[in-house]
């Protein structure tokens, strides 16, 4: 089958919760006439995805299917369900259909859009792939927060806090904003850090940003052995960094 055969393939960016934040773009596709996919962690679990949709007034159409992309680190297992909902999708689009796969947050940022998109276009290189950009769930943070990310020449890291703590003593030396993503499995370790480092009043933990479970913490000590949500993170300003000279920038430029 050649590329005008296929249906294609659409990764719809929802923002993180607010179905204010969905897109323009995003929702002329969720008035097309495409089959709706969205991501679900097992069989008995709800879709984030598909919840900020319905919060918005729309209702499912007939065409419709969750896919399981389970939370688990083990990469047999995973590549078994990318292929499966890989395979799913591709009989839609080999019928035609064109199909969007619901996505919270956006779709080129920690998504399972991109293990989707992939596995996909490993198994046939004709069908067309394309991601439809979203409002991030750390841009909608730090507009909840009042909390700008960045100002004038200031740096940024957007890392998964699963990395460790060796990692983030290694960032503060280079940005000034830290997002942290993931912060679930590491809270206890990371409020550690951030008390050792003077920053835990320059730090604040949003959970669920926008929609009607969210929760905002500022005091980040109080959250020491609390539960919460997978979808949630950290804002770290870090005002104690150390800047080196500038060769080419907007101080350059505006001392001239």
């Amino acid at each position: 089958m050649n590329k005008d055969t296929f249906g294609k393939l659409y990764g719809v960016s929802l923002g993180p919760g607010d179905p204010g934040l969905i897109t323009r773009r995003a929702w002329e596709l969720l008035h097309h006439d495409a089959v709706w996919t969205f991501p679900i962690r097992n069989k008995k679990s709800e879709s984030y995805a598909l919840n900020i949709v319905l919060q918005a007034g729309l209702s499912l159409p007939t065409e419709h299917t969750s896919l399981i992309f389970p939370m688990t680190h083990d990469a047999e297992k995973l590549a078994k369900y990318w292929l499966r909902a890989a395979q799913t999708v591709l009989q839609y689009l080999s019928e035609g259909r064109d199909v969007v796969f619901l996505v919270e947050g956006d779709a080129s940022t920690y998504s399972t859009f991109q293990h989707l998109s992939r596995t996909i276009a490993s198994i046939n290189e004709n069908v067309v792939i394309k991601t439809i950009a979203g409002v991030p769930s750390f841009h909608a943070a730090a507009a909840r927060l009042a909390m700008p990310l960045t100002d004038v020449d200031d740096t940024m890291a957007i890392v998964p806090a699963g990395y460790g703590i060796p990692m983030l003593e290694r960032l503060l030396t280079d940005f000034d904003t830290l997002v942290l993503m993931k912060v679930k499995p590491l809270l206890n370790d990371i409020i550690d850090f951030l008390e050792d480092k003077g920053l835990l009043q320059h730090s604040s933990f949003i959970e669920k940003a926008g929609s009607k479970e969210e929760r905002i913490f500022r005091d980040i000590a109080s959250l020491r052995n609390q539960k919460v949500n997978y979808l949630s993170l950290m804002l770290v300003k870090n005002p104690h960094r150390k800047r080196g000279e500038i060769i080419r920038g907007c101080r350059q430029k505006a001392s001239q």
